[in-house]
């Protein structure tokens, strides 16, 4: 139970910095014009218009993306930490962490988030913005998975 812990610590720690990264390259890519409007974005405003929110300031908006981006990706850092001491798979820990990662992007981007109508599928969508987003979650998994991995060697 106690490695539990400190795995989940360590994963969420993880996910932060790899979603710094992540979305560093967002960033870049958005300023590229190869993103659109970026997902964290639309998703966040599709929340807020869900729960009846209707006045709300573009700061505001902006920050609770930021704060959801962020939160996501600790919660998916930990919850990979966990599977990685698990499952102790014979590959390494950068390559199980972009696997983990280009799940992450299928369950978002191909199920759960079109099936709430919020964006379409990648299929029926920009492809740049789509190659971008899996590219960025590659970088997260493949950081998240360095850093776990990094993690343990300390333990």
């Amino acid at each position: 139970m106690q490695r539990d812990l400190k795995s989940v610590l360590d994963g969420a720690i993880g996910g932060v910095l790899a979603t710094t990264l992540m979305s560093t390259g967002m960033w870049v890519a958005y300023r590229a014009g190869l993103l659109g409007g970026p997902p964290p974005e639309i998703i966040t405003a599709a929340a807020l218009d869900a729960a009846g929110v209707d006045e709300r300031n573009e700061g505001t908006q902006d920050a609770l993306s930021v704060i959801a981006h962020f939160g996501f990706g600790a919660v998916g850092g930990a919850l990979f930490a966990v599977l990685h001491r698990r499952l102790r798979l014979p590959i390494p820990p950068v390559l199980h962490g972009a696997i983990y990662a280009t799940g992450v992007w299928a369950v978002s981007y191909i199920g759960v988030v079109p099936a709430l109508g919020i964006m379409p599928t990648p299929t029926r969508d920009r492809r740049d913005r789509h190659a971008v987003m899996l590219l960025v979650h590659w970088v997260y998994g493949a950081t998240l998975g360095a850093y776990v991995r990094g993690t343990e060697r300390h333990q």
